[in-house]
């Protein structure tokens, strides 16, 4: 008579060679300020920062089910206090960065107070409503240089030119791969487990004790706060702020693209859709208007084709996962060597 045991397994062989793959470009990366051309690091340095803002709106309206059409309002926060810091405070302004993601979570706190108490359709007219009104009022905002905007020029020009545009790529290939990071190792906790759960069904949620409203402000804040980072780097490498620029609907625009076409729920779907982007944007960028037209109608029929976006059907139809969210569970009987099962079976 067998025998059978049970193993629960967190990883998959993909996910192990992914994870090599991934440290191996990360340090080999990080040498590239030592002999890549300035051209390159820039190119990589607003790669890095649309994968990261693609992770954040994803945590928010992947994972949270908080479809957010605001998300430059922490763009444009983490930009101005970046400048408020640098500027007029003396800080330095690499420090200032992560800085800036704090001033990010102080406002979103409030304003979430607020925002929750609209659903659906609602929630994310009023997250865009939140942005449109911080860009007034910095637009009105003389000491900041009103609707014209200010430079940060002086507060980095005592930094030496190539220290200054290192720091900033490897400042980007770490808030890059920290996105990444700090949302699997999210979802892979406790919280993450009760975040999904949230997803699919509130009422399910709370009825197995479940804090809805917690688990959505924490997933709010912590948006917020990456994405006030992230806007603090990105007008750091751009070295002048304005309200229409930092503010722009653009930001959210993109970034909805991004993940839709990559997948949306997924951490690999915002990695595949911003090199998509990229590729797309090269080649489509000589049209002039018909630029976001053609994302658009490309976002609009991966929407019709594919619902869960490129990566959504390529792991649905090769059962890969890079970032495995999922536990399996592995029957092997007793006759098999350990770590060689007989079949697999997941279980979320």
């Amino acid at each position: 008579m067998t025998t059978a045991a049970f193993v629960v397994e967190r990883s998959t062989p993909a996910a192990r060679a992914g994870l090599n793959t991934g440290l191996a470009l990360i340090i080999a990366g990080a040498s590239l300020p030592l002999w890549a051309g300035n051209d390159t690091m820039i190119t990589l340095v607003e790669f890095f920062y649309f994968l990261a803002l693609a992770q954040m709106w994803n945590l928010l309206a992947g994972y949270g089910g908080l479809i957010s059409i605001g998300q430059q309002a922490f763009v444009g926060l983490g930009a101005y206090s970046l400048v408020v810091m640098a500027v007029f405070g003396g800080v330095n302004p690499f420090i200032a960065v992560p800085l800036a993601g704090i001033v990010a979570g102080v406002v979103a706190w409030p304003s979430a107070r607020i925002l929750f108490r609209l659903q659906g359709p609602y929630f994310a007219i009023g997250s865009w409503v939140l942005a449109e009104i911080l860009r007034l009022v910095f637009s009105n905002y003389s000491a900041l240089g009103g609707g014209s905007g200010i430079s940060i020029t002086e507060s980095v020009s005592a930094i030496d030119e190539w220290w200054r545009d290192a720091l900033s790529y490897w400042l980007a290939l770490a808030v890059g791969a920290g996105s990444m990071t700090a949302v699997y190792l999210l979802l892979r906790s406790k919280q993450g487990l009760a975040l999904t759960a949230v997803r699919d069904s509130e009422t399910a949620s709370e009825s197995i004790g479940v804090s809805v409203g917690r688990i959505k402000l924490q997933v709010y804040l912590a948006s917020a706060i990456g994405t006030g980072i992230i806007g603090a780097l990105i007008f750091l490498t751009k070295l002048r702020v304005s309200p229409e620029a930092a503010f722009s609907m653009e930001w959210s625009a993109l970034i909805i693209f991004i993940v839709i076409i990559g997948g949306v729920g997924t951490i690999e779907g915002p990695l595949v859709g911003t090199i998509l982007y990229f590729v797309l944007r090269n080649f489509l960028a000589d049209y002039g208007s018909w630029y976001m037209i053609l994302l658009g109608a490309i976002a609009v029929i991966a929407m019709l084709f594919m619902r869960k976006g490129i990566w959504g059907w390529f792991a649905q139809r090769f059962d890969v996962q890079l970032f495995p969210l999922q536990r399996r569970l592995t029957i092997a009987d007793d006759k098999a060597p350990s770590g060689q099962p007989s079949d697999t079976q997941k279980h979320d």
